[in-house]
């Protein structure tokens, strides 16, 4: 049997994240063979995986990455079982590392098979669900382009937002974050009018309506009534209607003018978990 030396197990534990005693079992196993070991490790975490398959992975980091010419930007999550797994800095750096990649990607599908250090993306997570022992998954994958994109990373990394603006203008950084900023706290449903779906606009309308019959309010004049109160609605949950956190004075449309007469928000992502 081959002797296995502290010097290797570290090396195993470095490269994949596993416990000491999980490196050093492994090492054994395959008889000192390194990459036997690494594939030992993956099956271990192959078979946690299966297990914990049906858990909910609520908890985990949302991360906010921008390219270096603030033309592209990308918003994951990496979610796990417990709040305590995601605030391990560990997790954090792996979630930072992930998103760090995931620029370079339009969509989930081809992220989870891109290659992350020498395995793909989804086999570092099944290798991370039996390193940790809980269920380790990408729950939500969403990117951005614009001529300026922003982002902003709420404390806990339990929301993450991008911003694209239409131009890449002096005080672009500022408003793109500001306006990113808005969008965590506000949770708008839309970037605009046009952007709510005819689903939630009936839906609104109805419920209007409704309350206006439990006022009293005589049938023929519903309809306009609830115009109305839809206009409120589109005040309140679109992201640029929205009154801006900073200065409620003024809508966010109106702040990003106030930075450039001819800039317009022109898209938002938003990703929370919990």
């Amino acid at each position: 049997m081959a002797k296995i030396t502290a010097a290797e197990v570290n090396k195993l534990r470095k490269t994949t994240g596993a416990g000491m005693m999980d490196c050093k079992k492994a090492l054994v196993e395959a008889d000192g063979d390194f990459e036997k070991a690494i594939e030992i490790l993956r099956k271990k975490g192959q078979k946690v995986a299966a297990k914990r398959a049906d858990r909910d992975s609520s908890e985990g980091a949302a991360i906010a990455k921008v390219n270096a010419d603030n033309s592209q930007g990308v918003v994951i999550s990496l979610n796990c079982e417990t709040d305590f797994v995601a605030k391990n800095d560990t997790f954090v750096t792996l979630a930072n590392d992930l998103a760090d990649l995931a620029l370079n990607y339009d969509g989930k599908d081809a992220f989870l098979a891109a290659d992350f250090n020498g395995m793909s993306v989804a086999e570092k997570l099944t290798e991370q669900t039996g390193v940790i022992g809980e269920k380790i998954e990408i729950g939500s994958f969403e990117s951005l382009s614009a001529p300026f994109v922003g982002s902003y990373i709420h404390a806990g990394n339990k929301i993450a937002t991008l911003v694209g603006l239409s131009a890449n203008v002096d005080g672009a950084d500022v408003a793109a974050k500001d306006v990113a900023m808005q969008a965590a706290a506000m949770n708008p449903v839309a970037l605009n009018e046009e952007g709510v779906d005819q689903s939630t606009i009936d839906k609104e309308i109805e419920i209007a309506k409704d309350q206006l019959r439990q006022e009293g309010k005589p049938e023929e004049m519903l309809e306009n009534i609830a115009k109305g109160k839809l206009k409120r609605f589109f005040k309140d949950n679109t992201l640029v209607n929205q009154a801006f956190i900073k200065d409620n004075k003024q809508s966010v449309a109106q702040y990003v003018k106030s930075v450039d007469s001819s800039l317009e928000v022109t898209g938002f992502k938003r990703v929370a978990l919990g």
